[in-house]
């Protein structure tokens, strides 16, 4: 075989040998992806405002006294949210009638009490 023969063999084994190896790290690096766990939910709490505090703006709903609220985290669902405010999914909904438990998004504010 020719030399010239052999690097028109060679070239492209080398190239598809090259690629197979790229699509198969970055399939491992994908199914293996360590990632940082979910930060927990952040609980707020609200208090009663004091009469001299200047009035809210006429599009938000006044939050009822001790009302507890939780601010959607990625991975977040209505159960998981409920688990960690130890109530029951029903109860979750019944608390946020507006809100569909299917389609919640990060930074979303969830009333949980």
């Amino acid at each position: 075989m020719s030399e010239r023969t052999a690097a028109r063999v060679a070239a492209p084994v080398a190239f598809l040998a090259g690629v197979t190896i790229a699509v198969l790290l970055i399939r491992d690096g994908l199914r293996h992806h360590d990632a940082p766990p979910a930060p927990a939910a952040t609980v707020t709490t609200t208090a009663a405002a004091p009469h001299h505090a200047a009035k809210k703006k006429p599009h938000h709903k006044p939050q009822p006294s001790g009302a507890a609220y939780v601010t959607v985290q990625s991975g977040d669902t209505f159960y998981a949210i409920a688990t960690r405010a130890g109530i029951s999914l029903d109860q979750l909904k019944a608390l946020n009638p507006g809100v569909s438990p299917y389609s919640i998004h990060v930074g979303e504010r969830i009333r949980v009490k």
